[in-house]
């Protein structure tokens, strides 16, 4: 096999050897190809990429590997060396006292803001600042992780539901008066959920009245309608530049303006705006061990091709998409990180649905979490549409929407632990699928899911919508927040799931039979046209799929299509009811079969520290000990106990324990405290804090390591949905 080697001191005059490197990954590429099964050795250091790194059909049997223990970087981003204090008097007017001796400005590379979020093309994110590897924040109002509210319309409509709301090109009214004091901004947003809490965008604002407190946007100007009591915030404001860790964009004056955070550490600002890697027909290439990050577009982007392996590669800090997979065959996504993308962390867009050919392609193993930090909705840890996809045994966290998000067939879902998703959304899923009936041949099972997040309508691990159909449902373990939630479908298989102090565990409804006009419209026209699409009744999908022969009876009747054939057995609930029958639609008991299941606790191992493994044996559901990534791994649990409870004020204790076979370290947020913990494995930490609690439950959660959540409830497990 032939090795060549590359280093940043290297030269395009060297050998390749390790005594002589090269000086890139193209260099590297040239070398080899043509010439035989290949190792590129990558050592560490930076490789700064002005143009996305490319390998083709041309381009096969080649690894490109860190050398062990090293830490090779692709950059698609610049290294800012110097910072500069703010001197434009103008600039210095608009920030508080404190601000104008803090923040720094430097250049500004080409981009600029634009439309982003649910059903909005992808296009490069404007350049973003990263110090000391963290993401910083656009200065906002209200401040990040806080909204202000819609209290009106301009223009009056009456929407689909008969509710008041407000057309988009007529602009609508917000309550507070901190725009006041903001001077004219031609290159301020608007970010909101306008109508729907999963649906949000990025408007650019024509027009600003603070005295009237109306805004109105550029077209295509929002989603669906404005609607009052909806959520927004303004961002790229100057004068909200006031804490570290914040930063604008000039864009008129070529100028990026910071407040660095007190930490420190290297400010990266993100200029590339295309993939940092593409293979493109690539047949039998390994990735493994390199960090990509810096860039404004995808991290890889493969196309088409075999047997492209990705293996303990880091993906972080970029504009879109940390890996995206469209066709090509027996692609690997291994033991990768990706983290702080701009959309998803990993999209696959591959198998053939109309022939329902695999693509076998897998994504296993993997750490994905805080993706989605601009297009909020929709955009997963894992992304499948198409045919013959695995996403299983990987640690997904941290995210305003889905973690696992697939349209399609064949689709194995198996072994992931997944909290803290669905953080600023409604109406959502942690595992989410919906509206066609002949997505069929999936799998969920032996998943672990938790502590989710949730507003409005709230959200629930498992969410089948509208009407989609025909799912294996099982071994699957719930904690917290809603379980399964079942939306009109027909022929489910549900079977061996545990859930554990659930708001409602299982949800079932028949909305196919609705004679609303959203519903009826739904069955009507998107099901059937989706429906007759495939050919059902033809190859492959009549001899895969008998069950569909039922629906085009239904279809012609015009009546709507009742959710038949669905089975659970063997379910368990602990303190909380296993069902929930939605009455707005005339529930059939033909509908539902029900079979051998049961509520109270089975005989859990450790529960006090969120451990629901089986103390002894006896119900057949996921043991969790083989959830999450494979391998040795810190694997940190916390328990948090009422010391005691002054009103709103609590003490409150926070214990972490490492049952892990690696050493653990983050940063626990409880309330407005923050705790740095570093444990090896099987140690133990307390400590006391004093927050206030308004609601039903404090939930304390790792900043920036791995530690699980911990909640304590205060009025009893059944109140923490």
């Amino acid at each position: 096999m032939l090795h060549v080697h590359i280093a940043p001191h290297g030269s395009p005059l060297g050998d390749g050897s390790l005594a002589a490197p090269l000086a890139t990954l193209a260099q590297a590429r040239d070398a080899v190809r043509g010439r035989g099964a290949a190792t590129v050795w990558v050592h560490g250091g930076d490789y700064p990429l002005a143009e996305t790194f490319t390998l083709t059909a041309d381009d096969v049997q080649t690894t490109y590997r860190a050398v062990d223990g090293a830490c090779p970087r692709l950059l698609g981003g610049r290294v800012v060396e110097a910072w500069q204090p703010v001197t434009d008097p103008a600039m210095r007017a608009r920030l508080t006292p404190e601000a104008r001796e803090a923040v720094r400005v430097t250049a500004l590379p080409p981009g600029a803001f634009g439309r982003r979020g649910f059903s909005i093309p992808i296009t490069p994110a404007h350049p973003e600042l990263f110090i000391g590897g963290v993401p910083q924040t656009v200065a906002q109002w209200p401040p990040a992780g806080t909204f202000t509210t819609i209290t009106g319309v301009l223009t009056p409509l009456v929407n689909e539901w008969d509710e008041a709301v407000g057309a988009l090109d007529g602009g609508f009214t917000y309550e507070g008066d901190r725009p006041r004091a903001w001077a004219p901004n031609p290159d301020l947003w608007v970010h909101g959920y306008w109508s729907w809490d999963w649906a949000n965008s990025y408007e650019h604002v024509a027009r600003l009245d603070p005295a009237a407190r109306t805004v109105n946007t550029d077209p295509p100007h929002g989603l669906y309608a404005f609607k009052p009591g909806q959520r927004c915030y303004f961002l790229n404001v100057p004068e909200e530049l006031t804490a570290p860790g914040q930063y604008v964009l000039d864009r008129a004056a070529g100028l990026l303006y910071c407040w660095p955070p007190e930490e420190g550490g290297e400010a990266l600002v993100s200029v590339l705006e295309t993939p940092l890697l593409r293979l493109d027909g690539a047949r039998d290439i390994t990735l493994q061990g390199l960090t990509l990050e810096g860039g404004r577009g995808h991290g890889v982007e493969i196309l088409g091709g075999e047997g492209v392996i990705l293996a303990g590669c880091t993906l972080r800090n970029l504009g879109n998409v940390g890996i995206v997979i469209r066709e090509g065959h027996g692609h690997r996504v291994l033991a990768c990180e990706v983290a702080h993308t701009g959309d998803a962390a990993i999209r696959i867009e591959a198998g053939g649905r109309a022939t329902l050919t695999p693509a076998d392609h897998t994504v296993e193993d993997c750490h994905l979490h805080h993706y989605a930090r601009w297009s909020r909705t929709y955009q997963a840890g894992v992304h499948v549409d198409g045919c013959g996809v695995r996403v299983a045994q990987n640690l997904i966290h941290d995210a305003p929407h889905n973690a696992v998000l697939y349209t399609g067939n064949e689709i194995d879902i198996a072994g992931n632990e997944i909290y803290r998703v669905c953080l600023e959304t409604g109406d959502a899923g942690a595992i989410y699928t919906g509206r066609d009936y002949t997505y069929l041949g999936n799998a969920v099972r032996d998943n672990y899911i938790h502590h989710m997040g949730g507003v409005g309508m709230g959200t629930a691990a498992i969410y089948m919508d509208d009407c989609v159909s025909g799912h294996e449902i099982a071994g699957n373990v719930v904690w917290y927040g809603d379980g399964i939630w079942l939306g009109g479908g027909r022929d489910f298989t549900v079977h061996d799931n545990l859930f554990i102090a659930c708001r409602q565990a299982i949800y079932f409804d028949g909305r196919g039979m609705s004679e609303h006009a959203v519903w009826r419209n739904m069955v009507q026209h998107t099901m059937r046209e989706r429906f007759e699409a495939v050919h059902p009744d033809a190859p492959p999908y009549a001899d895969r799929y008998p069950a569909l022969a039922a629906l085009p009876a239904y279809f012609a009747a015009g009546a709507g299509v009742p959710p038949e054939g669905n089975t659970v057995a063997r379910c368990r609930a602990v303190a909380c009811a296993l069902f929930s029958i939605a009455d707005w639609v005339p529930f059939d008991d033909a509908w539902l079969a029900q079979t051998d299941n049961a509520e109270g606790d089975p005989g859990f191992l450790d529960p006090d520290w969120g451990d629901f493994r089986l103390d002894t044996p006896g119900f057949p559901t996921a043991t969790l000990a083989a959830v999450g990534p494979r391998g040795d791994a810190p694997l940190v649990r916390g328990r948090v106990e009422l010391v005691a409870r002054d009103g709103d004020a609590c003490t409150v204790r926070l214990a972490l324990r490492n049952d892990g076979t690696m050493p653990g370290a983050g940063v626990m947020v409880v309330g407005p405290a923050r705790w740095a913990y570093a444990l090896e494995p099987g140690e133990i930490a307390e400590s006391t804090f004093t927050v206030t609690v308004t609601g039903p439950y404090l939930e304390c959660w790792d900043d920036i390591g791995t530690a699980r959540p911990a909640r304590w409830v205060a009025e009893g497990m059944h109140d923490a949905g």
